[in-house]
Order: structure tokens, then sequence, then C-alpha cells
């Protein structure tokens, strides 16, 4: 089976969470590009982006028109990540309390040392000092800030709950399964990578970055079920077409013969709106997506959509003003062990 595509770019959707359908989900965070304070003399000249569920790598050619150096503040902003309540489940591809998504970059094929900003805050202050103070890690997603929450003592519980930090859980996880009240974060957190970065006069900068994206998942899904909530828009945001839809009714029939046998959701947001923060167009824009697996299906929004490979599928654009972000969504077909 292959991919599918809808002829013509999707208006701008917000991130999505794990559909409304979806049982086991994890929700993904959407991550993008360099982030930079706007300069009428550097042109970025071309950006080529590679996206798969393993891997996110992008290059970027920029050149600074003017006669002399400009230095300006680049930045990799993280997506926010809030636990808004107990059944909240974030995709995070590492257990890294400050890197997160493994982010790493380099200019002209030099490793680029960038400073890092974190900031927890909650019903719109910051509490990232007092967090700190009590040992407790800014990520509220680690099992690491579960665990430094558990064992604050009892009397600094009520104060992170009047100051909507945490709220009290109560599930088992006990031999004898009793019910325990557990302190959980309600914090959300902010996170930047940031360095400042000099464009040579009249010269071609390239930097490269890459890193491990955020993948969404669903065990199941509801794509051509009409009594799903929203439904059409799911579809809109991945510019699913008729034969995609048909396709996922056949790949999950498929499913049903087969033992323990199941359609799954793999999700992946990527935010292009910052290409647009440098002066001009995106004057040469290719993006490459890799699906993993020859038989699984694959559906996001484009135009002019090439096939490179079994598994490789690949759009390019001239004078590109990115005016919405990337939603990809594949469909895999798993067996339980």
């Amino acid at each position: 089976m292959g991919a599918f595509f809808n002829a013509g770019v999707a208006a701008a959707l917000a991130v999505a969470a794990a559909p409304a359908f979806a049982n086991d989900s994890t929700a993904e965070l959407g991550t993008g590009g360099l982030d930079f304070v706007y300069n009428e003399n550097v042109e970025m000249r071309s950006e080529q982006l590679f996206v798969s569920t393993d891997a996110v790598r992008v290059t970027y050619h920029f050149f600074n028109k003017s006669d002399q150096p400009v230095t300006n503040l680049v930045a990799f902003p993280m997506p926010d990540i809030t636990i808004a309540d107990q059944d909240t489940s974030i995709s995070v591809p590492t257990e890294d309390p400050v890197n997160l998504l493994g982010f790493s970059t380099q200019a002209n094929g030099q490793p680029v040392a960038t400073k890092v900003e974190q900031k927890a805050s909650a019903k719109g202050l910051d509490r990232t000092a007092m967090l700190q103070g009590l040992g407790v890690p800014l990520a509220p997603q680690l099992k690491a800030t579960y665990e430094a929450l558990d064992a604050l003592p009892k009397e600094k519980w009520q104060e992170l709950i009047d100051l909507g930090i945490a709220e009290i859980a109560n599930y088992g996880n006990t031999p004898d399964g009793k019910m325990t009240d557990h302190l959980e974060p309600r914090w959300t957190l902010k996170t930047t990578y940031y360095w400042m970065q000099t464009f040579p006069a009249q010269q071609e900068l390239v930097i490269e970055h890459q890193y491990k994206p955020s993948v969404g998942g669903t065990a199941g899904t509801g794509i051509g079920n009409p009594r799903i909530p929203d439904a059409k828009g799911y579809e809109q945001k991945y510019c699913m077409d008729a034969g995609f839809v048909a396709a996922v009714a056949r790949a999950q029939q498929a499913a049903t013969k087969m033992k323990n046998a199941y359609v799954a959701e793999q999700r992946v947001d990527y935010i292009l709106k910052t290409g647009a923060n440098w002066a001009g167009p995106i004057a040469d824009f290719t993006l490459t997506v890799d699906k993993g697996k020859p038989d699984n299906l694959l559906s996001f929004c484009g135009t002019g959509v090439k096939k490179l490979s079994p598994t490789q599928f690949q759009v390019h654009y001239t004078n590109f003003t990115p005016t919405a972000d990337l939603a990809i969504l594949i469909l895999t077909t798993n067996v339980m062990q």
C-alpha cells in the first residue's frame, strides 16, 4: 500500500492532541525549526527538511546580503509541556530532563554550543525557583518528577495544590492493589535552546540541526467512522482523501483476519511557520517524509508529491512562505506479542 495525498496545502490547524476516539493514546508535541529575530538582510535561500518517526533533520542555507556581518539571536523553541490531568500521556523520546528531544545543531559543519532556558509556570506565575528549591525536576512528564513530588513532606502537598502546581491523583501501585494518593505535576514547562549567531557579510552560512520527534500514538483508529466526533476536522488536518480512507478500511479488514493484529496511528507535527521570520520567502524548500515500512499508510498535506522510494515521499517548493504547519499521519499494522 502506498501513500495518499490531497492536492492543496491545508489551512493552519492547531497542534493535535490524540483523537477523541482513541484508546491507549499518547499525544504528540508540535516541534519545528529555528526561530529568529527578524533581520531584513538575512535570507533563507534553502531549507531541506527530513521527517520520520525516528528523526527530524533540517539543513538551512542562509545568505547575508549586506556588506556588514549580522549577529542575531537564533533559538529552537520546544513546545510547551503540560500534564493537564491524570489521563494525559505525552510522547517524549528521551528521559533527559533538559534535552527532551536530543537536540543538536552545527554551523558550517562545526558544533554549536547552545544555551538553554527552562521555565515552569502555573496559573500565570513563574514557579521555576520554587520547584528547583524543592529538588523537583522541571520536566513534568518524567518518572523522576513524579517520584520527587511523592517524596515531598505531606505538609508541602497542600501548598503546591493551592498554587495550581500539582494535584492529588489516587491509584494503586502496590502488590496488594491498594489505592494510594500521589502528588502529580500540573505546571507548564517552557524550554528554549538559543545562541548568538554571526552571519558573515555577503556569504552563505549553513546551519543544520537534528532531533528525535515527539510521536503521538493510538492503538487503533477511528478513520472512516462517521460516529466519531469531529472526524471531518481530523481528516482535513492530514488531507485524507477518499482513497486513503478506503485503504485504511482495507488495512483494518486485513488485520481482523490476522491473529492479535490491529491498525495503529503514529502522528508527527512540525511547526513550519517559523520559517516566515527571514527576509523574504524561502527560495528553495524541500520536504522528505519517510513512512518507515513500505506497507505503512501515509497522509499529509502537500502539492506535487513525488515518490522517491517504497518509503520516502518528497515535495519541493520555490519562493515558499509557510502559512500552515505540517501534520503527518502514519498507519501501521501491528501484532500483539
